[in-house]
């Protein structure tokens, strides 16, 4: 298992355009997970878009694609600049997960804002299909993923 330390150094050493879908399955893999995201802030319109995926039924692509801020998860992840969890996202009754969330089938999971030098650039987030409280630990570690994924996003 690769960590965190080891995913920063690889994304640190990329030359060029990074492979979102390649370090999204490399994050997943290193914290246990089966299924992520990676949204990044559209600029413009002020919506996280899709960036990659792993895991998420094609049918709830769409409703993926571009996610408001302060809504669902990766929204208010994004909205708060703090890392939003559920230790299980079935029996969420807190109204943070939207409902096509729960069609993900996923249980634990969060989604972390990637930040900048306080600058919101995206946001970041995995799951299990277990039940699942995420450490301090696993939680600053995705921050800090988060940040050096951050330093690799152009707004154009």
């Amino acid at each position: 298992m690769k960590t965190t330390q080891n995913i920063i150094t690889s994304i640190n050493k990329i030359q060029g355009e990074i492979d979102w879908q390649s370090f999204l399955t490399e994050i997943i893999s290193a914290f246990d997970c089966t299924t992520g995201t990676i949204h990044v802030l559209d600029k413009e319109t002020n919506l996280l878009r899709l960036k990659a995926q792993q895991g998420i039924p094609d049918f709830l692509l769409p409703k993926m694609e571009a996610i408001p801020i302060g809504k669902g998860m990766a929204g208010i992840a994004a909205e708060r600049k703090k890392p939003v969890e559920m230790c299980n996202l079935q029996t969420d009754e807190s109204g943070v997960a939207r409902p096509a969330a729960k069609e993900t089938k996923v249980e634990g999971s969060i989604a972390v804002p990637m930040l900048l030098d306080d600058e919101l650039f995206g946001t970041l987030g995995i799951a299990k299909p277990v039940p699942y409280d995420f450490t301090t630990e696993e939680s600053e570690g995705l921050l800090r993923i988060g940040e050096s994924l951050a330093g690799r996003i152009s707004f154009k």
